[in-house]
């Protein structure tokens, strides 16, 4: 099978490339409806609705089940309380088929929020987050989007590493700014 030398290569390349294109921070976030799953249930869920409640963190992230798509997942399940303590939502978003995104939704992200399938990665790319060296996947980029439909904060990089504490520290300035 060809798929896992490509996408070792693919993933090869994009460590040694300079960080992605993202939306960049006070650009309109693209609203969007994908398939979701959160705990293994099957959902529709919706950016507008989600807004609607509170600011979103969206990530992106190239493919379920691979080790820093769980390392990140992991590291987003583990703060999912301080992120609800801000009124956020988390979604994760991958070009993976809703089937695969319910056994990830359990075990990696430990049912504590859903992951969503973009199978084409059309929304990965309305958010500039498809990379061009591996075409139909995304790259892995997070945002936070404020209910006014603004990006916030935008961060790519293949190291899951960052992703949640950067995320949080935008998410702790909005709110500093915008109490309850």
């Amino acid at each position: 099978m060809m798929r896992r030398p490509l996408l070792a290569l693919a993933l090869a390349a994009s460590v040694a490339a300079p960080a992605c294109a993202a939306l960049k921070d006070g650009a309109k976030a693209p609203d969007f409806t994908l398939q979701a799953s959160q705990a293994g249930k099957v959902f529709t869920f919706n950016l507008d609705a989600a807004l609607k409640k509170g600011p979103v963190v969206l990530y992106f992230y190239p493919a379920a089940f691979t080790t820093g798509c769980t390392i990140e997942a992991h590291d987003f399940a583990d703060a999912i309380d301080q992120y609800k303590a801000y009124g956020a939502t988390v979604i994760g978003v991958s070009h993976d088929p809703i089937d695969k995104l319910q056994a990830f939704s359990t075990s990696e992200c430990r049912g504590k929020f859903p992951v969503a399938a973009d199978p084409k990665a059309v929304i990965a790319a309305s958010y500039d987050s498809a990379p061009a060296v591996f075409m139909g996947h995304s790259n892995r980029t997070s945002y936070v989007i404020t209910p006014d439909h603004k990006v916030l904060f935008a961060y790519s990089a293949l190291d899951p590493s960052k992703h949640v504490d950067l995320t949080m520290d935008a998410l702790k300035k909005w709110r500093a700014d915008h109490p309850n």
